[in-house]
């Protein structure tokens, strides 16, 4: 029973929580850029693209309440998340980063943050990509329970008439 509650919270709450992590992905690299100072380079603006915009989507589409804006997001999470799976590996592949370098502004190469070796700001974005697509994913199937009620309303009047 608690597995279906959960399962249940999910499929509910889906697009708020992908919403709250596109939030927080744009408010991070706002942070970066902006506060910090580090200056984005060419695949950072790429994954900014795809990331942004899902604030505006997922924001109304959470509002709203409205799961057909899931497969209009998901394709931005896909793109923007191998963007982000490529640019990780540049990072990390020093051999891979001299095959298309940077010819304009910032290095793609470079790591700003590097905690624990491992961590930096292109695997950031990718978990962001990855999270929003989960709860997308999980979100998608079957209906909430207002949208159940909803047509169960509907289709007692249509059958009334």
């Amino acid at each position: 029973m608690d597995q279906f509650r959960s399962q249940s919270l999910f499929k509910e709450y889906a697009l708020y929580m992908a919403w709250i992590v596109a939030i927080t992905a744009t408010a991070g690299s706002l942070y970066l850029s902006e506060i910090l100072h580090y200056e984005p380079c060419r695949l950072c603006w790429f994954q900014r693209i795809f990331m942004y915009p899902q604030v505006i989507l997922l924001g109304i589409a959470a509002y709203r309440n409205d799961r057909k804006i899931i497969p209009y997001v998901l394709p931005l999470c896909i793109i923007g998340g191998c963007i982000s799976i490529y640019h990780y590996s540049e990072q990390k592949i020093p051999a891979l980063a001299k095959v298309l370098p940077c010819q304009v502004g910032v290095p793609c190469s470079t790591s700003y943050i590097n905690f624990w070796g491992f961590i930096t700001i292109p695997l950031l974005a990718l978990i962001a990509f990855i999270l929003i697509s989960l709860f997308l994913w999980l979100g998608r199937a079957g209906t909430s329970h207002a949208e159940e009620e909803l047509e169960a309303g509907d289709s007692s009047a249509a059958s009334r008439r």
